[in-house]
C-alpha cells in the first residue's frame, strides 16, 4: 500500500467565517486552530499545509468564562530594558479585541515554520463585517 501525501491546494483554499459572539475563546481557537491546520479533512498530513482561511467576526463580543475578564493578563515585552507590559482582558477587549482570538489561536498552533504560514490565513475582525466577501466563505457555527 502506497503512503498518501496530500499536495499544498495553493490558491484553492477554502474559505470559512465563524461567529464569535458568545462562544467561549478556547472552544473557538481549537476550532480555528483545526481548520488553519487542516484536522478538519481527511487527508490531514502534519508536514503539508492543506489548511483554510478562516475569519473570524464579532471578536469583541466573544466570551470570557469564570472571571478571567478581572483577572486574565496578557503580556508582551517590548524589546527594551523594562519594556515587560502587561494588559488585563477587560483592557485588551476594549482596545484591540482581535488579539484575544488571535492569542488564543497562535498558542494552539504548532511552534514551527509551517504554523507562521498557517496564523497569516487567520483574519480577525471586532466588528460583524469584513473585506472578504468576494471569496464567499461560507458559515460554520461553533
Amino acid at each position: 500500500m502506497k503512503t498518501f501525501l496530500p499536495k499544498d491546494p495553493g490558491a484553492d483554499r477554502d474559505w470559512f467565517v465563524i461567529d464569535a459572539a458568545g462562544v467561549p475563546v478556547g472552544r473557538l481557537g481549537v476550532k480555528v486552530a483545526n481548520m488553519l491546520r487542516g484536522k478538519d479533512k481527511p487527508t490531514f498530513s502534519p508536514q503539508v499545509d492543506t489548511g483554510a482561511f478562516v475569519v473570524v467576526v464579532n471578536a469583541e463580543k466573544v466570551k470570557l468564562t469564570g472571571s478571567k475578564e478581572e483577572k486574565k493578563i496578557y503580556a508582551r515585552y517590548t524589546g527594551y530594558r523594562g519594556g515587560h507590559r502587561e494588559v488585563p482582558a477587560a483592557v485588551m477587549r476594549a482596545r484591540h479585541p482581535e488579539r484575544i482570538i488571535q492569542s488564543a489561536v497562535k498558542g494552539m498552533l504548532p511552534k514551527n515554520r509551517l504554523a507562521r504560514n498557517m496564523f497569516s490565513r487567520l483574519k480577525v475582525y471586532a466588528g460583524a463585517e469584513h473585506p472578504h466577501v468576494a471569496q464567499q466563505p461560507r458559515a460554520i457555527e461553533v
